[in-house]
């Protein structure tokens, strides 16, 4: 009999982290601009499993020095709560190494030590490696576990880090998190005019970069993590979106705005007809022990289909759980 332990374990493969004895989700991450405390100060009662301190793209470049102490307070005043409490991920977006500030901007909430570095165009593993080393230095200095500062690059912002997305799978760091993809600065560097062909798909070029990442995040044992949807007041788009990439095997999608927390945390939470079907497919293997195939309703059941009921069982439970710990101790922030 699989314990309840074990399927929180197949779980955290899929959306989740085991951290101690919670399981720390990632099923949407909200990107909040770091100049602004009224939008920092909300992010918790947003319900997003990972909130992304964003010292890149959203903050112009004369508000990065004051954006980067504000983002070293949020995320040094949240810190025990989350310990203690409701294990919700603080991440941040550095600028890009080419940038010249990415180094203030480690210096600024390393202290903090936030859960992981967001690193935006990221141009293959010798970037990975590059940021590892500096965060590595960091940990020393502030007396952090050595390793516990995860990274998660944007892989496909240049159709050169395209190009190099499967070129992680031969040289894998131990602090990659997992991937993920971006549309606009993809676009805008192909001089495309569109993002979606006639059927609304991606276009070709950017269905490419989706699966690449999607692909070698799975060959490297690492989240795949879908990009976000530009448009937030189209909750049916974001839905679909949402659904479509949990379908096709993306651990969690990024949020540019609140209102898509909801969205993207109901599409990636098993509904309850697949959670019963899931408990038929462990019923029918815990019934005939030590089978390899069994037979549910004239069908073939192996073991993949197996590891796959686990993980959805495991989720259902550790997000049934969490959010009974989060309604208990939410406060505003």
């Amino acid at each position: 009999m699989t314990t309840d332990r074990s399927r929180q374990a197949c779980a955290a493969l899929r959306i989740g982290q085991i951290t101690g004895e919670a399981v720390m989700y990632h099923r949407s991450w909200l990107f909040v601009p770091a100049n602004s405390e009224k939008k920092l100060g909300k992010a918790f009662q947003t319900g997003a499993d990972v909130v992304v301190v964003d010292l890149e793209d959203s903050v112009p470049a004369e508000a990065k020095p004051e954006a980067r102490d504000t983002a070293a307070l949020w995320l040094g005043a949240r810190r025990r709560m989350l310990v203690e409490h409701r294990p919700i991920g603080r991440w941040v977006r550095i600028n890009a190494l080419e940038s010249q500030m990415w180094r203030e901007d480690l210096a600024a909430v390393m202290p903090a030590a936030p859960d992981g570095i967001v690193l935006p165009k990221a141009s293959g593993p010798e970037a990975v490696r590059k940021l590892a080393a500096e965060i590595y230095e960091f940990e020393q200095r502030h007396e952090l576990p050595s390793g516990s500062t995860k990274i998660l690059p944007l892989v496909s912002e240049t159709p050169h880090a395209v190009m190099t997305i499967g070129s992680y799978v031969d040289a894998p760091h131990q602090r990659l998190f997992g991937f993920s993809w971006e549309v606009e600065q993809l676009s805008a560097a192909l001089g495309a005019s569109r993002k979606r062909d006639a059927s609304g798909s991606w276009t070709g070029a950017l269905q490419f970069a989706r699966a690449q990442t999607l692909l070698t995040a799975h060959a490297c044992g690492i989240a795949a993590i879908e990009t976000f949807s530009s448009d937030f007041a189209d909750e049916w788009g974001l839905r679909t979106a949402a659904r479509a990439a949990r379908a096709d095997g993306f651990s969690g999608m990024l949020a540019i705005h609140p209102e898509q927390v909801a969205v993207i945390n109901e599409a990636f939470t098993p509904g309850e007809e697949e959670i019963g079907e899931a408990r038929r497919v462990v019923a029918a293997f815990e019934s005939s022990p030590g089978e390899e195939v069994v037979q549910l309703d004239g069908r073939m059941i192996d073991q993949p289909q197996l590891k796959l009921a686990y993980q959805i069982l495991g989720t259902a439970e550790g997000l049934e759980q969490a959010n009974r710990t989060r309604e208990s101790i939410l406060r505003p922030a």
